[in-house]
């Protein structure tokens, strides 16, 4: 029975990345309604994405100390109070400022609760099948694009922007504090039944992890993964536009690029399930730098629905494979902070990725800069997995100091 409830945390975790994500990317609903009625700057609008990532990078690190230490009940019940507090506060900011600390800082610092915290402890519950379930809870963060942002667009088309970011909020209190409830500690069978503590690492401290070369390449790798494909996402509807697409066929692009990221979870999931998770993250990364690469000669909605297909598939399906990963190389007893500290760190690459790749186009005029150096930086990434080290069966002495 303990292990069935394995599955709860799961569908718990994946809830809360799909409120809490779509909860955040939903600014992009708001941005137009917000601009219009406040006659703020679009670009400071968006600003509150830069804070929110920085928050969520920053928070998740926080909030994986908290969860080793406190279980993870506490840290999904804080992480809903706050999602929904910030939605409820942006809805009734009289300034950009408020808003931009009330819809980034709050709702960045939340979604940081539900993204490295839940994976880690859905990892932790399973042995077996292990890399599947953390995917289903990633999964969550995909189905965000289809689920709360059709939800923000339909409460938009009936309220004003303040009543309908409101209404989010307390949805947001009503959905996920109950659900927090169910989240529990991982029982001690559960963490590795019939191994030898030692042998599995689970007598790490977090200092040890941190100050190792397992973990300064898992961060590294993390973070050019995800400078390389943040511009590209992100960018992704402009540049189409600026292929000559209508808005509604490039949105389109999007997401389809957001569907394909979901199925990516589940197959590269499965896929580190059977073969394990590093030759899988590597196949994956180079998939992701290829797929950048193929932009650049992309012009027409076919070939941009082929390549964003590719591309969704290939970074949607490696971003769980970190946490598993981690799981592998420091155990349980120190993953949440392991893991939140490579996630504060990959979070560092979402924030530049954007505003780098706006930069250039600014400077140039065109995409191409961008997407050049996305694929170098990819193809970094690729190489810097190369780097991992053989998975430990050893004591945290002898881990290879940075």
């Amino acid at each position: 029975m303990e292990r069935h409830y394995g599955w709860v945390i799961v569908a718990v975790g994946a809830l809360m990345g799909c409120v809490g994500m779509g909860s955040l990317f939903s600014l992009a609903v708001f941005l137009g309604p917000v601009a219009t009625d406040t006659g703020w700057s679009r670009a400071g609008i968006s600003a509150s994405m830069t804070i929110a990532f920085l928050a969520m990078g920053f928070g998740g690190f926080g909030w994986g100390w908290v969860s080793d230490r406190y279980g993870p009940r506490i840290v999904g019940i804080a992480g809903g109070l706050l999602l929904g507090a910030g939605l409820v506060l942006a809805s009734r900011a009289t300034s950009l400022l408020t808003f931009q600390l009330a819809y980034g800082l709050f709702l960045g610092t939340a979604v940081g609760a539900f993204f490295a915290p839940m994976m880690a402890t859905a990892s932790a519950w399973f042995d077996r099948q292990r890399a599947l379930a953390v995917s289903l809870v990633s999964a969550g963060l995909g189905t965000a694009p289809v689920t709360v942002a059709p939800f923000a667009q339909w409460l938009l088309s009936n309220h004003h922007w303040r009543s309908s970011q409101l209404l989010m909020g307390i949805i947001a209190w009503t959905v996920l504090l109950p659900a927090a409830l169910l989240l529990r500690r991982p029982p001690v069978t559960a963490l590795h039944p019939g191994a030898d503590a030692a042998a599995t690492g689970q007598d790490f401290t977090a200092r040890q992890a941190l100050g190792s070369r397992q973990f300064v390449v898992l961060a590294a790798t993390f973070f050019a993964c995800c400078l390389a494909h943040a511009g590209p996402i992100f960018h992704v509807v402009s540049y189409a536009m600026v292929c000559g697409l209508s808005a509604a066929a490039a949105v389109s692009v999007y997401g389809l690029q957001g569907l394909a990221g979901l199925g990516g979870r589940l197959l590269l999931g499965v896929l580190a399930d059977r073969h394990g998770a590093k030759p899988v993250l590597i196949g994956g990364l180079l998939l992701q730098a290829l797929a950048i690469g193929a932009f650049l000669p992309t012009s027409s909605l076919g070939e941009f629905y082929a390549v964003a297909a590719v591309f969704g598939l290939a970074y949607g399906g490696v971003m769980p494979l970190y946490a598993v990963l981690a799981r592998d190389y420091f155990g349980p007893r120190v993953l949440g902070t392991v893991f939140g500290a490579a996630t504060m760190v990959s979070c560092l690459g979402m924030a530049a990725g954007p505003a780098v790749g706006g930069w250039i186009f600014d400077r140039f005029g065109s995409y191409a800069g961008m997407h050049l150096s996305s694929l170098a930086i990819g193809f970094g990434a690729v190489a810097i997995a190369l780097a991992f080290p053989p998975l430990p069966r050893m004591r945290p002495e002898r881990l290879r100091p940075a």
